[in-house]
Order: structure tokens, then C-alpha cells, then sequence
């Protein structure tokens, strides 16, 4: 069985003064681009993690009839820790991947890559597969959407809403990358001046 697929989309976005989930890059909205690079895990509803703009996002006509589970986090402003937790309640026993707004224009290939490249390691129940990009100067860089398995997942679901997402990642065993040929992995929609670059690249 494929991961499940949770999108965070939790944060306030003050640094780019309007909700990230909803920004348009192109045509599509940042949650429009995810759902749809990720349509090969559409088995089942998606799972969307959000927070302080959960009344916006749920109830954008561009996102009604697509199949998605909305998870509004209580406790968002503590950190994604508690939001995969929630995540993972809703998909109890299950691997996730997860997939932040912040990283909106990976393609489609790295999401299926990600999830094949999991099933090929036997989906270890303490993983973590993160993609890996090389930069021109050989730096390698870590980026997302990630996979979590699911006795990690359920240690996260144990530890404090605030516990950093590192040290969850350093209990990782094994803590495993796939090679890829996309930067988009590596892209943080944060500011206004992130969009720009992005919808000139969105195009």
C-alpha cells in the first residue's frame, strides 16, 4: 500500500501576507499544484492539515469536490508536530507523506519516485526518505515532500505538539534519500519575493 498523503498547510503565512495554501502560481492555487502532483495517491482522500486559515482554505470553491479530508490543528501556531500527529490519527497504522505548501511546485515524477523507491527499501515502519538534489558546486541538499513510517509516526504522536521535527528525524532508522533531478524540492515559499520567483517559474 502507497503512503498516504497529508499536506501541511497550517501556518499564519505573515511573512507573505496572504494564506500560502490559496496563493495562485499560474493558474492554480499552491493546493491545486500539490493535489495534483500528487493525484498517484489518490485512493483515498487526501488529508490537509491546516490552522490559522482553516475557514479560508475548506472553503475555497477552487478546492470543493476535490477529495480531500480537512484537519484543522488546534494547536498550529506550536509547530508541524502536532499537525503530522493529527495526520496520523486520522490515518492510523499508516505511512505518510507529507508535503508542505511551502515547497508547492514539485512534479508529479517526484512524488511517484518517492513512493516507489519506499515500497522497493520493504517501507521500513522507523523510516524517513527525503529527496536529494545535487547543486552545481556538488552540495547535496535535503528537501521534500518526506515519508514517514508509521512506528515513527506514532512516536510523533506521543511526543509534545512543539517537539522539533529534527529530533524526530535523528530517531529516524533507517534515515534514507532518493536522488532527484528537481529543485523544486528545495523551493520555501515564505515571502512576497519568493512568489515572484515562483510564479516566473510556474509558468
Amino acid at each position: 500500500m502507497r503512503p498516504a498523503l497529508a499536506i501541511l498547510a497550517a501556518g499564519a503565512s505573515q511573512r507573505l501576507g496572504q494564506c500560502k495554501a490559496l496563493v495562485h502560481i499560474g493558474e492554480k492555487r499552491v493546493l491545486e499544484h500539490l493535489l495534483d502532483a500528487a493525484r498517484s495517491l489518490a485512493s483515498e482522500p487526501a488529508l490537509v492539515v491546516t490552522g490559522a486559515h482553516h475557514t479560508e482554505i475548506s472553503a475555497c470553491p477552487e478546492l470543493a469536490g476535490r477529495a480531500v479530508e480537512w484537519l484543522e490543528n488546534p494547536n498550529w501556531e506550536l509547530g508541524r508536530t502536532g499537525g503530522i500527529a493529527l495526520a496520523y490519527a486520522h490515518r492510523p497504522g499508516r505511512d505518510l507523506l507529507l508535503a508542505p505548501v511551502d515547497c508547492p511546485l514539485v512534479p508529479a515524477r517526484v512524488f511517484d519516485a518517492l513512493a516507489d523507491e519506499w515500497a522497493r527499501v520493504g517501507a521500513p515502519a522507523r523510516g524517513w526518505l527525503a529527496p536529494r538534489f545535487y547543486m552545481e558546486t556538488g552540495q547535496a541538499r535535503f528537501g521534500h515532500p518526506v515519508i514517514l513510517g508509521r512506528d515513527l509516526l506514532a512516536e510523533i504522536s506521543s511526543a509534545l505538539p512543539d517537539a522539533p521535527l529534527r529530533d524526530v528525524r535523528n530517531g529516524a532508522d533507517p534515515l534514507l534519500a532518493l536522488d532527484v533531478d528537481a529543485i523544486e524540492v528545495l523551493d520555501d515559499l515564505d515571502t512576497p519575493e519568493d512568489l515572484d520567483f515562483l510564479a516566473v517559474r510556474g509558468r
